[in-house]
């Protein structure tokens, strides 16, 4: 059977550091409140002259080397993103033109923070159903352009930073079979308004009035979505588990999304995991969105935390709301 295997991964993180000390001055919010709070002691915020395509385009570059290919090895490209190059045309679309591989599908997913997850697994469907051999799954973020720095809710938690994965179909007949084995997908639009930027779309288009009501700034109702975040990524863990058979202690790794320091401690105590299985970058780079979780699971990929045969659990949950999980044995 044809089994989807990830080949080669890669992040990319601006080079402009903001302490908490930055991030919580308009509040006058101090540096250990913000780390008791958050889990996060700094962030990457993009240079004014960087767009998410600009750090897409070095995260995807990164797997490409890792997986020993060319840009034009890649027969697809998606790219998630909810802070996109321009309205249209896609980040996708831009992300291809800086690769220099014309005639390749290219295409962007809004999921959220969940859209790394929704986008792996549309390319493993493109890579089971023929349509692709090779696909190129990226995730770049700059949150800090829709950051209120008076916003308790925000302003100290986000951070900017891009991360990617390539996926090739491979006949596997290895027993026990490697490769993805599955993504499952969620979500609950009647939840939208925990997370949100409301205005610049079609039912509030940007004006002066959005403006001067500071319509287009992220916002975040964190205590409710707090509770859900762990509930949702504990209960699609367990039965993305069972589904395939496998037991807790089986998992070598847990990746999930890095969307708060005390979230992802609240989840190792839900599943009664010791938190060094539970792999963690938010305390250098802060809430990346969609782009947290494989900026996460490169550098635990290139800190040697995961090992051939490991099993690695993925999990996310975001705006829409969204969430969903995914496993992997490497």
């Amino acid at each position: 059977m044809i089994r989807s295997k990830v080949i080669g991964t890669g992040s990319y993180l601006p080079e402009r550091v903001i302490s908490n000390r930055e991030a919580g001055a308009a509040l006058n919010v101090d540096s250990e409140t913000i780390f008791r709070l958050t889990g996060i002691q700094e962030r990457r915020w993009a240079d004014s002259a960087q767009a998410s395509s600009d750090l897409a385009v070095e995260a995807a570059r990164a797997a490409l080397r890792a997986a020993d290919l060319q840009p034009t090895d890649v027969d697809a490209i998606l790219v998630s993103t909810t802070s996109p190059h321009m309205a249209f045309p896609s980040t996708a679309c831009h992300l291809q033109r800086k690769l220099a591989c014309a005639g390749v599908p290219a295409f962007d997913i809004a999921a959220s923070c969940s859209g790394f997850l929704y986008g792996l697994s549309m390319a493993d469907a493109m890579i089971r159903s023929g349509q692709a051999k090779t696909c190129l799954v990226a995730a770049a973020e700059v949150k800090s352009r829709t950051l209120d720095p008076h916003d308790l809710d925000t302003a100290f938690l986000f951070g900017d930073g891009a991360g990617a994965i390539v996926v090739r179909g491979e006949h596997d007949a290895s027993q026990p079979s490697r490769g993805l084995l599955g993504v499952r997908l969620a979500a609950d639009g009647a939840r939208h308004d925990l997370i949100r930027i409301q205005a610049g779309g079609s039912r509030w288009p940007s004006s002066q009035a959005t403006f001067q009501g500071r319509d287009h700034f992220l916002r975040m109702k964190g205590g409710p979505l707090f509770r859900l975040a762990v509930r949702r990524l504990e209960l699609r863990a367990r039965e993305t588990l069972k589904e395939y058979g496998v037991e807790l202690r089986d998992v070598a790794r847990f990746v999930v999304h890095q969307a708060n320091g005390r979230i992802l401690a609240q989840l190792a105590t839900h599943l009664a995991v010791s938190s060094d299985r539970l792999y963690s970058v938010i305390e250098r780079f802060g809430n990346t969105s969609s782009a947290s979780l494989p900026i996460a699971l490169d550098h635990a990929v290139r800190a040697g935390k995961i090992h051939p045969h490991d099993l690695v659990v993925l999990g996310s949950f975001g705006g829409g709301l969204t969430w969903a999980s995914g496993l992997i044995r490497w």
